[in-house]
């Protein structure tokens, strides 16, 4: 559908290449110039591609996310990829060249003035045009150099910037000024035109280029509408008002952009323009696993869509699929499968030997889930009407211009040609933390600190495991494993195993202070699941369950609540003593408990903390605190006043005090 809607198209040009994996990678998929799936340096090869036109999307993609419930740094990281920039288009001619022409794009048409050279991108197309012959050979040398460079090696900021002359020069379209233009790497063919006007006065980039191989800087731009009279020592790239620019002289920034870009637009020169950093998605593989590209090539038909009634086309079972070695799939040495014929004219064609990236199944999944066993189309439409968007989503931030903004755009098309019935396919996202090893590092083998969840589950059970992930602290940030506090949750559900020893009745009396800790800890627990704050939801269950360990007898109804609201978390244990205190199998076929709003009032404790008999402060709690909990929090408070001091011994009374015996 994609290709059949112009949004899948072939092109022949430099991609991200990883050696490693002997496979071309989308920008997304490099960081820091490395393969984010095997660490090795990304270079660049030209390549035969298949790409997906999400650029068509680009401004559906940025202004969808204002009604999303993401996290505010995972919009930002979208926001920043899709790069929208407003500008002016402008045109420079080539000085003896009367047909060529040079278009750039700049988010400061007001710096026009002052342009002092340009830079072409190395693998711009008109260099080959307008190269002196006298400078022939070092662009050539040049050039080749600088395309084995990955972006992230030739953009980076700090890095010593490198260049050559072409001996051509272009006419600045404000001052009809001749300036040179250069090639040098830091410009990149991905991004705008592939071509830049470089105002050395106003742009870092621009300024270290200028003064390495000594081309003229010309302020343009003055805080003050005073141009420097000794000249910049670094580039000015705030705004303010203009100078050194003719009639246009004491325009504000605001104002000089929008006379200038109409000035030019009415000669012709120029134009009002939006431009995205975001490119369109390299969306080929040369590798054997991946969904085969339902595409076949007939010599005289060309690019021909596999028939519907034919998909899903497979993959060839085969005993070998290494990477062919040459850029192309393994699949192009499996000739019973490549050659075929054309659905259209039934004449030899062979098929698309790519692969899809693994992205292309991460983005739709989850309307499968609606609907797994539908072998007529994705799902049925009534299914996804009923169940989109999907409420809740959870995913790693590692994946915010990855898999979210695949899927993202990947869901828009299916809306557009009426698939699936909203626009956008995630509602809600929480970013989960990672799980740190016990020094604090992210878990690796070479490290050694990996925690197999194996080992923890046939040492101490299943329900332990997951009930220490939850009590670890809140979802969204990093935790380390400790293997100590693993220790405190066993003993926890050791105390929750002993309240089936106890005397339980149905027609115990319950004190008024244990019904209402049972109904404020109903709704907090209650509260803090909705919300995701699972380790305090956890650490109120153990504040009633200490509670109730106080007691020898007791209401079942009581320890009943409490299994009812421990069940999510340790579904194995309270399911078996659901049973043993006398209730059908299981607790999972039962309700939720409810709170009553007038055992809500929360009734307020202060402790005095003393020390040697003296006040050093004070504690206020709404529920009963157990002892260790008081001790810790209290030794917080007054820790300035017990700094090299011996603490012989504590007192605690009830409700009231704390007091420390020091030396």
């Amino acid at each position: 559908q994609l290709f059949k809607k112009g949004l899948a198209y072939e092109a022949t040009f430099p991609i991200n290449w990883c050696p490693s994996c002997k496979t071309g990678l989308a920008n997304e998929e490099v960081a820091d110039g490395k393969c984010d799936r095997c660490g090795a340096e990304v270079g660049k090869k030209n390549l035969r591609q298949w790409m997906l036109k999400i650029t068509a999307y680009a401004e559906r993609l940025l202004a969808d996310l204002d009604q999303l419930d993401w996290p505010e740094p995972i919009k930002i990281m979208q926001r920043n990829w899709i790069g929208k920039s407003t500008g002016a288009e402008v045109i420079f001619k080539v000085d003896g060249h009367n047909k060529e022409e040079l278009k750039v794009f700049t988010t400061r048409p007001d710096t026009l003035f002052g342009a002092t050279y340009m830079v072409l991108a190395p693998e711009h197309a008109l260099i080959k045009k307008i190269v002196t012959a006298d400078q022939y050979k070092k662009v050539e040398e040049y050039i080749e150099n600088s395309i084995k460079k990955s972006d992230t090696e030739r953009v980076f900021l700090n890095k010593e910037k490198t260049g050559v002359f072409t001996g051509a020069y272009a006419i600045n379209p404000v001052n009809n000024k001749k300036i040179p233009i250069w090639v040098a790497d830091y410009v990149l063919i991905s991004y705008g035109t592939g071509a830049i006007m470089a105002v050395p006065a106003h742009d870092e980039r621009d300024f270290a280029f200028a003064k390495t191989f000594n081309l003229p800087v010309i302020q343009v731009v003055s805080p003050d509408k005073m141009p420097g009279k000794n000249g910049l020592t670094e580039a000015f790239c705030g705004d303010g008002f203009a100078v050194n620019s003719d009639e246009y002289n004491g325009l504000s920034t605001k104002d000089f952009k929008e006379k200038i870009t109409n000035d030019l637009e009415q000669k012709g020169l120029g134009k009002l323009s939006v431009q995205y950093k975001l490119r369109d998605w390299v969306f080929s593989r040369q590798r054997y696993w991946g969904e085969p590209i339902p595409i076949v090539h007939c010599a005289k038909c060309g690019q021909v869509p596999v028939p519907e009634s034919e998909l899903p086309l497979k993959l060839p079972e085969v005993d070998k699929y290494e990477p062919s070695g040459t850029g192309e799939s393994p699949l192009i040495n499996i000739k019973e499968w490549v050659n075929t014929a054309c659905p259209k004219c039934h004449g030899p064609a062979k098929r698309e030997t790519n692969t899809m990236p693994q992205w292309a199944g991460s983005s739709w999944y989850y309307l499968r889930y609606i609907d797994p066993r539908n072998t007529d189309k994705l799902a049925d439409y009534k299914k996804l009407e009923y169940w989109l968007p999907v409420d809740s989503y959870i995913g790693g931030a590692e994946h915010a211009v990855l898999h979210l903004l695949y899927s993202r755009f990947w869901h828009k098309f299916l809306y557009d040609i009426k698939v699936v019935p909203t626009v956008e396919p995630y509602q809600k996202l929480t970013n989960q933390g990672l799980i740190l090893g016990e020094d604090g590092q992210k878990m690796s083998k070479s490290l050694g600190n990996v925690i197999n969840p194996d080992d923890i589950i046939n040492e101490y059970g299943a329900d332990v495991m997951r009930i220490y992930e939850m009590f670890m602290g809140p979802l969204e940030v990093a935790k380390p494993w400790s293997m100590s506090s693993i220790m405190g949750v066993r003993r926890f559900l050791e105390k929750c195993w002993r309240l089936q020893e106890k005397k339980l009745s149905s027609s115990a009396k319950i004190e008024e202070q244990l019904l209402k800790l049972m109904h404020q800890t109903i709704k907090k627990v209650s509260e803090d699941i909705d919300s995701y704050k699972f380790n305090t939801a956890v650490s109120a269950l153990m504040i009633y369950v200490n509670e109730l360990g106080k007691y020898t007898d007791l209401n079942k109804i009581l320890v009943e609540n409490m299994l009812l609201m421990l069940a999510p978390f340790a579904p194995h244990i309270t399911d078996e003593l659901w049973e043993k205190i006398g209730n059908k199998f299981s607790i999972h076929q039962k309700l939720w408990p409810n709170y009553d709003e007038k055992y809500l009032t929360k009734e307020e404790y202060t402790y005095a903390i003393t020390v040697n008999g003296k006040v050093k402060g004070t504690l206020t709690y709404t529920s009963v605190i157990d002892d260790t909990t008081l001790k810790k929090d209290a030794l917080e408070k007054i820790q300035q006043v017990i700094i090299g001091k011996t603490i012989i011994k504590e007192v605690i009374v009830p409700k009231k005090l704390i007091n420390f015996v020091i030396k």
